[in-house]
């Protein structure tokens, strides 16, 4: 059923005589606002937080006072040993579905090259894709490898079914430390633990800081840039001349997807090469993006914007430099660009 979060619940209410509301907790603005809104108006709302690795309430700081630089928060987070929550147990029996009317299905058509190509949707799809991950011992090379851009090795894909809640990244913990035992720690298999702690990083920053972290100025003293729409178009649609950044935004259209490294470089760009608006550029991956994430699309646009917690105040990159890094035979660019 699509239409005003109010409505629909308030429809399915008299549908199916209840009142009672399970829901992931979300400790972002607009997520918050809705759970608010449905209370107020006589839901109970029963919420539950699911989605990080760690628990916060085995982290030795409470989140309120949690450290602003993640080198700070990560060296607390290993004095303490702590690498993973254990997952909750899977229920023994769920009871059936009431019988709903439905006026409306919006059909999503998920069909992008890399979307239906290598991303199917469901835990089953998860759990063969982090399997062959694994068993292909794939984490070995993740430090090595997860900066390139092409292909589906070079980093985990997670993220994914991560966004959509078809793993967890607990669950994927507790899987890699059982690889380290089988095959033992390595560089590759500490980096890819490394970069679910920032996931999770980005999720209890939103306890401590909340609404500041959705201002123009986040946590800094001076706003954004302002909104160009000429510009902004020439950037999102992949126009501005420069190269690799119109191949990596031609790429997240048509795909929904973009490596982790592309999605600095382009970000960066928007933001310190055509001063664009960084909330603007946060918003277009949200829209664009199938393994959207509230917490981690906005942490890192923070971080490159120089609008979060980061000490040096911002991350531009040299696209040269970076095209000479990362593409230098132009193979990554010749792909989307003809």
């Amino acid at each position: 059923m699509t239409g005003d979060v109010l409505h629909v619940f308030e429809k399915l209410k008299i549908q199916i005589q209840a009142d009672l509301i399970y829901c992931e907790q979300i400790q972002a603005p607009e997520e918050l606002e809705q759970v608010a809104l449905l209370s107020s108006t006589g839901f109970k709302m029963n919420t539950l937080w699911q989605s990080s690795m760690l628990d916060g309430l085995d982290l030795p700081f409470p989140l309120q006072e949690m450290p602003d630089i993640f080198t700070q928060f990560r060296q607390k987070v290993e004095k303490q040993k702590l690498r993973f929550a254990f997952p909750i147990d899977a229920p023994k029996s769920i009871p059936s579905l009431p019988v709903i009317e439905i006026s409306s299905i919006k059909a999503f058509d998920g069909n992008t090259s890399s979307g239906s190509g290598n991303f199917r949707g469901g835990e089953q799809s998860a759990h063969v894709h982090i399997q062959q991950y694994f068993e292909r011992r794939l984490p070995d090379a993740y430090k090595q490898t997860r900066n390139e851009l092409i292909g589906m090795d070079y980093s985990s894909k997670f993220s994914p079914w991560l966004a959509q809640g078809s793993c967890s990244a607990g669950s994927i913990a507790r899987q890699l430390v059982d690889y380290e035992s089988c095959y033992g720690a390595n560089d590759g298999t500490y980096w890819l633990w490394f970069e679910l702690l920032w996931r999770d990083y980005f999720r209890f920053l939103h306890f401590k800081y909340g609404k500041k972290l959705y201002y123009s100025k986040g946590l800094s003293n001076s706003p954004g840039n302002q909104f160009d729409s000429e510009k902004f178009y020439k950037w999102s649609s992949g126009n501005t001349g420069e190269s690799l950044i119109d191949a990596g935004m031609r790429e997240l259209k048509k795909t929904g997807y973009l490596s982790n490294r592309m999605r600095q470089i382009v970000a960066s760009y928007w933001i310190y090469d055509m001063k664009g608006d960084w909330q603007a550029g946060c918003a277009w991956f949200e829209y664009q993006l199938i393994d959207y994430d509230v917490y981690s699309n906005q942490g890192n646009w923070l971080y490159i914007a120089g609008k979060g917690t980061d000490p040096r105040g911002g991350r531009p990159f040299n696209v040269a430099k970076q095209t000479q890094d990362h593409d230098p035979d132009g193979i990554y660019r010749q792909m989307w660009l003809t």
